[in-house]
């Protein structure tokens, strides 16, 4: 039985993550009529899988050791600078990178029509929507699957 362990907070947090990032291929699937499989290996997007990864594993060490222990405490700050910063600072790194993009390609292209430029990545962070929702999806499945657990 792997219930009430480390094993079950690991297993927790790659669910979390594991489903955030086959979600977002699924819902780039419904937008676009296409799969782009891409997505599985990119930042950014709904919802997030950073946000999802660390609430899996904070909801799970809550469970385990108890809402008012040292140690959810220390999970749910990580959680919560893992989230800050997916909406926060990559979030604006990423729009910056859109800015920079831009401006080579406007410099570059008359001038120096035969510059080519590696593109800076722009979907780094998330929305503050997609933060959210990357967060309740980690504590459902982190309940998912704690109860799993209890059951079998």
């Amino acid at each position: 039985m792997i219930l009430n362990t480390g094993i079950e907070v690991i297993i927790s947090s790659f669910v979390g993550a594991f489903v955030a990032q086959w979600l977002k291929l699924a819902f780039y699937w419904a937008v676009h009529k296409k799969p782009n499989f891409k997505i599985l290996t990119v930042t950014g997007g709904m919802p997030s899988s950073h946000s999802s990864l660390s609430m899996s594993l904070t909801t799970s060490v809550g469970m385990i050791t108890g809402f008012n222990s040292v140690e959810f405490a220390i999970a749910l700050g990580f959680s919560m600078v893992i989230m800050y910063d997916a909406a926060g600072l990559r979030r604006s790194a990423g729009k910056m990178a859109t800015v920079l993009n831009k401006i080579v390609d406007d410099i570059y292209s008359d001038k120096h029509p035969t510059f080519h430029h590696e593109r800076l990545m722009e979907l780094l962070g998330h929305t503050p929507l997609e933060v959210l929702m990357g967060a309740m999806l980690g504590t459902v499945l982190a309940l998912a699957v704690h109860l799993i657990l209890i059951i079998s």
